[in-house]
Parts: structure tokens; sequence; C-alpha cells
């Protein structure tokens, strides 16, 4: 069992997917966060006493702002907003986006001034430790007032209401907690608000999101030597000597990688032999040559395609990072201040930016992996290879052929699902949200184009593998070859026709194997 102890300093993303990823860590919570907690609820009792006017304190909610509610019906006003907001629908969301999600809240209510009392914080901290994990249907949420309908279906497992998973059985809420032995929370004025009113959602799964389309990019330096390697593409428009005259640091760090993987192989083509062998056919006349002194833009133009990419992950990631350490609660009660804010920072537009930004990443991953796969497909195109890479039986076997169907058919299916999501709003709540950012929609698109993605990059990789065999595997670069391996534990080299179906499974799983990866990536560094 490990154990993370929350500060009051930022948590960075990669700390946040291990703790998500690994559902035996305990989270502990400092005493300096405890006491931030208790003075922002102090500090809010003390305003209410005074009689000020705050939103979801002694008012109603969205499109009933404009009601004055007395203290006296906060807990009735609390569990009402909890009951009318739980309208999701859909299928659940598994158990990893829902702790990603549960904690996330408990890290923005950690910083102290959502004025949530410290029970209450205490009780959703010790759900997520006991891992008692609320059903969220995936679909209802808008993203603008925070992700409302997702964080109330938690909210209610927390007062002992809706359905939650505990021990791989779904419960009642009050069930599920009593087995766990949690006691329910009591909501006071405020409270139910502070549990809902913010991005958790969205930036939870975004935050997953983000990390799978990072290990699937670090492997896909690879995948794309490989692939390089099974094309006999030419080397030298790798070298990073000449990448250095184009500005873009993803672009000057996919090269150099690209080139350190490359420098052992012997099955990448040297454009030296390519021009000396021209050379020696040109008998100064026009004539239609075997062989051509650059390859395709999916081979050759690999850095300056994947490093847009490898800039906008840096980008996300820092949205992403900020959003998860932010207060996203209205209204704040900022005890430095002596004050209460109300303010818009529930608003999920950086997010949903953010994801939208990734499904393009995902998407032009597919494009060019595509345009790749038809090449091992196309004899014409694939410098010597079989059609199909059928190099046994041709036409009494059909090789790879089907795999393509499935490629260039998701391909596809991600072009239609790109279209951007933060721009889609549309008024709600009597006008009163009237600008919505749909976050958690462009979150769980991005997580789709996702497994797309990987799907087809593993049929690519597959098709590399098939290529090298053929070439002659024993040419293969030193730092190529472990991955080569882990194809062939899974799939050997088709001499036979089969259904790939299980085999891409299995293939699109060592992209999510965080070990392997790192160790992919050390042997560049090595």
């Amino acid at each position: 069992m490990s154990v993370y102890k929350i500060y009051n300093k930022n948590i960075s993303l990669p700390d946040f997917n291990r703790i998500v990823d690994d559902q035996n860590c305990i989270i502990e919570i400092d005493e300096e966060v405890k006491k931030n907690i208790i003075n922002s609820r102090n500090l809010l009792d003390r305003f209410v006493k005074d009689g000020r006017i705050i939103y979801g304190v002694n008012t109603s909610m969205g499109g009933f702002a404009n009601h004055l509610v007395p203290v006296e019906f906060a807990e009735e006003l609390q569990n009402n907003l909890l009951a009318s907001v739980a309208s999701n629908v859909g299928y659940h969301f598994n158990d990893a986006i829902v702790r990603a999600t549960m904690l996330a809240r408990i890290i923005s209510l950690s910083k102290g001034v959502s004025a949530i009392s410290l029970d209450n914080f205490m009780i959703l901290v010790e759900m997520l430790n006991k891992k008692v994990f609320p059903c969220i249907p995936q679909k209802g949420s808008l993203g603008a007032s925070g992700d409302l309908g997702p964080l109330a279906h938690i909210a209610l497992v927390a007062t002992g209401k809706w359905k939650a998973k505990y021990n791989g059985e779904i419960l009642d809420g009050d069930k599920a907690l009593k087995k766990a032995k949690i006691k329910p929370m009591k909501l006071g004025y405020k409270e139910g608000l502070a549990l809902i009113n913010g991005t958790s959602a969205m930036v939870g799964l975004g935050a997953i999101v983000w990390n799978q389309t990072d290990l699937l990019l670090k492997s896909y330096e690879f995948v794309s030597a490989l692939a390089f390697e099974g094309l006999a593409t030419k080397m030298k428009p790798f070298d990073p000597k000449v990448h250095k005259r184009k500005l873009h640091q993803g672009q000057n760090i996919c090269a150099s990688h690209l080139w350190e993987i490359l420098s052992s192989s012997k099955l990448i083509v040297d454009e030296k032999e390519t021009e000396k062998d021209i050379q020696q056919k040109n008998e100064n006349k026009l004539q239609n040559l075997d062989n051509q002194i650059e390859d395709a833009y999916s081979l050759r133009c690999t850095p300056q395609i994947l490093g847009p990419i490898y800039d906008t992950l840096k980008f996300v990631k820092g949205i992403i990072e900020n959003e998860l350490n932010s207060s996203s609660d209205n209204p704040l009660v900022l005890v430095d201040e002596n004050e209460v804010f109300h303010n818009g920072h529930f608003h999920g537009q950086y997010v949903s930016m953010a994801m939208d930004y990734l499904s393009i990443c995902l998407t032009t991953l597919s494009n060019l992996s595509d345009r790749r796969i038809d090449r091992f497909m196309d004899r014409n195109n694939s410098n010597g290879l079989p059609a199909f890479l059928c190099k046994e039986s041709p036409g009494l076997r059909l090789g790879l052929m089907g795999g393509q169907f499935m490629a260039t058919s998701i391909t596809a299916e991600n072009r239609s699902l790109c279209t951007p999501l933060s721009i889609q709003s549309l008024t709600s709540t009597g006008d009163f949200q009237d600008i919505v950012s749909m976050g958690l929609i462009a979150a769980r698109r991005a997580n789709e184009i996702l497994e797309n993605t990987s799907y087809i990059i593993s049929f690519e990789l597959l098709c590399a593998c098939q290529a090298v065999d053929i070439r002659g595997k024993d040419g293969m670069s030193i730092l190529t070859k472990p991955l080569y391996e882990e194809v062939r534990k899974i799939i050997p080299y088709l001499s036979f026709d089969v259904s790939i179906t299980p085999y891409i499974e299995k293939i699109k799983e060592l992209f999510k194997n965080q070990k392997l990866v790192e160790r992919l990536i050390e042997s560049i560094d090595n």
C-alpha cells in the first residue's frame, strides 16, 4: 500500500496519474490543509451571522438565483440541488475515471477556499480511500457551472443516496457507505454547491487522456522507426543538422530521436547509395527509375507532422495541471482577503479547448498511420514488399488485406469525431448559463479518438514487424528490436491467414504499458 499526502502545494500531472492508476494508494491530508479548510468555513459562518447575501448560501441557485432562501432551509436546499442536477444518462464511467474525478475534486477543495466543512471533506477522502466508487452516467454535462451532473452523482452517494460500486458490487449509496463503514454527509449551507461546482470530471478524464496520449506518442517514435525499416526508408531527412534550420522544438526532438533510434539499422537506406545507383543508370535521357531520391511525405515529413503534436501535448499538459491545481468553485471564501467572491471559475473553456487540441493531434496521428499502412499494402509503394505483405501463396492467401479495412474505417471515424466541442455552446437555465464549454464531452470525445487511434497504430506496428521479417530482421536497429520482440510475443510472423482481431487488441495494450514505454525512451538517452 502506498500513501500520497496532499499538502498546500501543486500536484504534477504524472503524480496525479500514478495515484489514479494505483487503486491501493491511500490519500492523507496535511494538517495545514485541514486548517485552511476550517478557516474558510469559519469565515463563511461569520458572513452568514453578519447577514451577507451569498449565492448558494442564502439564495437559491441557477435559474432561481433571484430567490432568497433563509439558512434554516440550508440542508433541504443543498439536497434538492444534488437531486435536481444529477440528470446524466448513459453508460457509467469506469473506475479509473471515477477515481480521477474524485481525486481532482479533493485537490480542488483542499485549497481551502470553498468553505466546505472539514468533516464532509474527509468523508469524500474516505470514500476514495475505501474504494466506494459512485456510478456516474457519462452524458449530460454542459461543463459551464462545472460538471454538475457527474459530481452530483458522487455527492448523492456521499449523502447515502444513488448507487455506488463497492468491492465489485453495485449497491444503493447508503448500503455502500455502511459496508465501507463511512458515515454519510449531512450538508450545511453551500456544501452541496461546493461538492459539485467545478471542472473535476473533465479535468480528471482529461488528465487520463493526456497521459495515455503522451505514452502513445512516445511509443510512436519506435513504431515509426520500425515502419521506416520495413519500408526501406531513406535516413538523411531525419538528420538533426538539417532540422536545426527549423526552429520548432517538437520537430527537432522528434528528428533527433528518430536519428538515434535508426542509427544502428541496416534496413534503413543511405541516400548517397540511392544517388549513386541513379547516377549509374543515368543515360543522359528521359527515363523511368526503379528508385527515387526522396520518400513520400508520410515517411520523410514525420518530424514535421509529429513535431506540432509534441508541442501541443506540452501546452495541454500545462492547461490540465493548472486546472487541476486551481479552485474551480463559486463563490470562493478567501480568508486572506477576508471576503467572499462570486466568480466564474467553474467554467471549463480551458479544458474543453485543450481536449479539442488533443483530438486534433490524435486524428493527425490517425491520418499519418493510415497513409503508412497503405504503403505497406500497395506493392507499388513499398520498395519491394509483396502485396498486402503476403509472401507465401499470394492469391490463395489474402495476407493483411483485411486489416486495412479496419484501419481505414476507424481513420474515417476519427475525422468525423474531430469537430471541436468547445465551440458548441447552447444557452441553458433560463439564459443564466448562456455560454457553456461542453468540456466533459470534449474529454470523452478525445478519449474515444485515442482508443481508435491506438487500434490504427497497432495495425501499423503489426505491418512493420511483418515487413521487417520479410526483409530480414537481422538488419534491425538495436533500439527497435525490443518493441519488435514484444510484438512477436503476441503474434508470430504470418505465413498463414488468421483473424488478427485478438492480436490487435493485445498489441494496443503495449501502448498503455508505462514501464515498456519508459524502457524504450531510456534506450535513446543511453
